[in-house]
């Protein structure tokens, strides 16, 4: 399953549960999004031709994130632009989340291990508003 939350037009997360299995290739962002995310399938046999990437400047304002669960288990909260608490998820191990757009805030509900994944580089805790 692929949820969008959403306040009004803006994006705010898309979590992709862990019983998500495409039987294509399935690119879920769109292709202005900071951030791309999906799925390619191959069946046994094929190859990716080897290949490096050219390359090129991008101009990006903002950051998004995918996170992974590897395991345990996590609730999120995500909030609006104007930091008012929108949602609240439960992600479970193999869960998937990528935080497009406003705030967010987790509680680990169980010893947990989060694969995160974000442009850098990374500038330090700086870049970051807590509320």
């Amino acid at each position: 399953m692929i949820e969008w939350i959403k306040d009004g037009e803006d994006v705010l997360a898309i979590i992709i549960s862990a019983d998500y299995k495409p039987d294509k290739t399935d690119f879920i962002t769109p292709l202005d999004y900071k951030q791309q995310l999906g799925f390619i399938v191959y069946q046994g046999g094929q190859a990716i031709v080897p290949h490096c990437h050219i390359p090129m400047n991008r101009s990006l304002v903002g950051t998004s994130e995918v996170l992974f669960l590897r395991s345990g288990k996590a609730e999120v909260d995500l909030y609006t632009e104007e930091k008012k608490l929108h949602a609240t998820r439960v992600l479970n191990q193999g869960d998937m989340i990528l935080l497009v757009s406003g705030g967010h805030g987790f509680r680990m509900q169980e010893d947990t291990i989060m694969v995160e994944v974000k442009q850098g580089p990374y500038i330090g805790i700086e870049e970051k508003e807590r509320f």
